[in-house]
């Protein structure tokens, strides 16, 4: 891994001033910059140097403390042990381990507490540097002032996306202190307006709705101020239906899921009942999951942006149970209903469990071999989550909540995390009239003229962008048969980029509630054919062999993720089928019969997901379909279809490269269940004959390729018929 030229130059800010000082700093690098691996390069060096006897990485939070030291230990295997009480904490302290992660809460307890008092006391006048994460939040309280006064010879460093300045201060017994008041000297910046014009997160697109319409027509308004309005049931339930409305285009089919955060545990359990009830009601098929912590009924709207801090410590009385808590008990059956799991808040650690599993839920969205049944679609908080989780699948976050300054700007960066093509932009939603709490925090933690470089461009300017496109598409390909003239590969490359350009601006403006087909210059129908002579050009340089391959348009970068839909899969395929078939047995006309099969074979060819599966789907129609006696179901007969082509497709692979059927079975397995490809070694001996030496990794490319076309082919068919059942 290569630091970034930001990174590079705060990690030598910091090795510098512990060189030649023995005075603090603090970094500030906007969230999302990668400040982990920076604060962890900053810690590596700083153990190798003699004059610093232990390095301490210290966060604010349980679920940091495991998220971190997973992360250092990814960056150098077992480069960390983890902590996982105060007296293995002590133990590491008078140990030989040069680089600690542990919470804030532990190094308390082990500094204050007499029976840690004699192993810690040694430690007093060490040479020890202290890294703070997310120095906002933690560094403000009573344990910084007993962590300055028992270190003596302490030198500390703060990392932070938002420092706390004059403006953004809260008072508390300690005063009012700034970020600057605790680390002295800020030793490098770096704010979100250099992270997006490097592309490193993405802008954000932040909407207000003050104003929701009933069921008659009538507006409902948001006042200057009555906590009764934003509490009651029927303004909520609007904004239920708003979310169950948009929530599928703002993220893109449900390929991201999303957050929504309120501002208290009982509008919490108002929201969550009202999704359910209108789930049982059949309004929607969303999957929502929450949790909060039952003592934390209340949230102070004027603690300037403060973002409250979870609190896993559950009490086990059950003689007085309080209604949060036995709501909380509910949501987390719901839970473990929709799972298969076996989570409770019986006790601090059980809900410490079920904080893990739903932000490990939310994470594995990002593995390539992420199943269906897995997903969340929306996290619904108060406070947990909002800082310090990143999760690149998150795209959109729905606001019923007074953020502002810092915990304004650590909400909205949960959904600017860049991933590919697809994700142009963090969605933000707010139900509460924060444009003003917004201009505010972006001034603060930014450069001038930030508004233009944080948001992204209005409704208008992508339609126009788009029809400046439509034009250039059509002085190329007047209508979409035109593609098919193009011989050359220099028109061919002309298209594809003026296409690629149309499906990238359609990707942001279908993003915007306002979004319509009748805005733009080119109707959908229309698109999706000049879609379909996209792919086609993809199709057929992709099938080249590997000799042939050397031409323009295989350089082209084709934004296949852009133009793929999940709810045309082989699934919905089936159904459509099934509908054929009785169809047939009620006696339709021959033409009516092949009109409608002939709409179907079309579907398939011009669906991109669905393409490494049209000659198999075509088969089944042709030659499988009508023959089927009126007893047998079209999903039963086509798995069984499926499973015999593809133990020929491995069994013919095997054939060819000269491999033993049981290895690539097993490699296949690997796969589904990792991600990742097989190792060469792996492939190799897979080979029932050693290659020679030079032919080894024209071999081992050729196999991975083919593993892979199986596997797209064939395996995410089932996983998808297994779903269903």
């Amino acid at each position: 891994m290569v630091l970034r030229p930001y990174q590079y130059y705060a990690v030598e800010a910091i090795i510098e001033r512990v060189k030649d000082t023995d005075k603090n700093g603090y970094i500030w690098h906007t969230t999302g910059s990668g400040k982990t691996l920076t604060s962890f390069k900053a810690a590596q060096i700083l153990t190798q140097l003699p004059k610093v006897h232990k390095v301490l990485f210290v966060v604010d939070r349980a679920d940091l403390d495991y998220q971190t030291s997973k992360e250092f230990n990814y960056f150098s295997p077992n480069c960390v042990d983890t902590t996982d009480n105060t007296k293995q904490l002590v133990e590491q302290m008078a140990g030989d381990n040069p680089l600690i992660v542990t919470t804030i809460q532990k190094l308390n307890r082990a500094i204050k507490s007499q029976r840690h008092e004699v192993a810690m006391e040694s430690l007093k006048d060490k040479r020890i540097v202290f890294i703070f994460d997310e120095c906002h939040r933690s560094q403000f309280g009573e344990t910084h002032k007993n962590i300055v006064k028992f270190f003596t010879q302490a030198q500390m460093f703060g990392f932070t996306g938002t420092p706390i300045f004059a403006d953004n201060a809260a008072s508390n017994q300690h005063g009012k202190r700034t970020t600057r008041d605790l680390f002295q000297e800020c030793l490098h910046k770096y704010v979100i307006t250099n992270a997006i014009a490097d592309e490193n997160v993405l802008k954000f697109s932040v909407e207000y709705w003050g104003k929701l319409k009933r069921k008659d027509g009538t507006l409902i308004t948001e006042p200057k101020s009555d906590p009764e309005f934003f509490e009651n049931p029927d303004r909520i339930s609007l904004i239920v239906d708003w979310i169950i409305a948009n929530h599928i285009r703002k993220t893109h089919g449900r390929k991201f899921s999303a957050m929504l955060c309120v501002s208290h545990v009982d509008t919490l359990i108002t929201y969550y009942e009202t999704f359910k009830n209108k789930q049982k009601q059949g309004f929607h098929d969303l999957r929502i999951i929450t949790i909060f912590t039952p003592s934390d009924n209340e949230e102070d709207e004027d603690a300037n942006g403060l973002i409250g801090e979870p609190d896993f410590n559950i009490s086990t009385d059950t003689s007085s149970r309080s209604h949060s808590r036995d709501k909380l008990n509910e949501f987390i059956a719901d839970y473990n209903q929709m799972y298969q799991t076996q989570h409770s808040a019986k006790d601090s650690q059980a809900f410490y469990a079920y904080y893990k599993d739903i932000s490990k839920r939310m994470k594995d969205r990002d593995r390539e071999n992420f199943q269906y049944q897995e997903r969340a679609d929306i996290l619904l908080v108060v406070n947990m989550f909002l800082t310090g989780f990143d999760v690149k699948k998150l795209n959109t976050l729905y606001v019923d909540k007074n953020l502002k300054y810092h915990g304004l700007i650590q909400a909205y960066s949960r959904t600017n995390r860049i991933l590919g093509e697809l994700k142009s932009q963090g969605n933000i939603v707010c139900f509460r009239n924060l444009k003003e709490n917004t201009d505010q925090a972006v001034a603060l933690f930014s450069d001038t003229n930030a508004n233009e470089q944080i948001f992204i461009e209005t409704y208008d300017y992508y339609i126009k962008e788009f029809n400046k496109g439509v034009q250039e598409l059509r002085a190329i390909a007047t209508i979409p048969n035109d593609v098919n003239k193009l011989i050359s590969e220099d028109d061919q490359v002309k298209f594809v980029k003026a296409f690629r350009n149309l499906i990238r601006l359609q990707n942001v403006s279908k993003s915007f509630t306002e979004f319509s087909f009748s805005d733009l210059n080119l109707d959908e129908q229309t698109f999706e054919d000049y879609k379909s002579k996209y792919l086609d050009i993809y199709d057929r340089t992709r099938s080249k062999p590997d000799e042939e391959k050397e031409s323009l348009v295989e350089e082209v970068d084709f934004e296949l993720e852009l133009i793929q839909r999940d709810e045309i899969n082989v699934s919905y395929i089936l159904k459509l089928l099934a509908n054929l078939q009785r169809d047939r047995q009620a006696d339709v006309t021959s033409e009516e019969y092949q009109s409608q099969k002939a709409s179907i074979l079309e579907l398939i060819g011009k669906e991109a997901q669905l393409r490494s599966k049209r000659d198999l789907l075509e088969k089944f129609i042709e030659e499988r379909l009508p023959t089927l006696e009126p007893e047998e179901k079209v999903e039963t007969v086509f798995q069984n279809f499926w499973t015999q082509e593809r133990i020929e497709a491995i069994q013919q692979l095997c054939i060819e490269e000269n491999l033993k059927v049981e290895a690539v079975n097993q490699m296949i397995a690997d796969y589904k269940f990792s991600g990742k490809e097989p190792l060469r070694e792996t492939v190799l001996s897979a080979c029932n004959e050693k290659p020679k030496l030079l032919d080894r990794k024209k071999i081992f490319a050729r196999v991975v390729s083919k593993l892979l076309d199986i596997i797209n082919k064939f395996d995410d068919a089932l996983g998808e018929l297994e779903e269903e059942e």
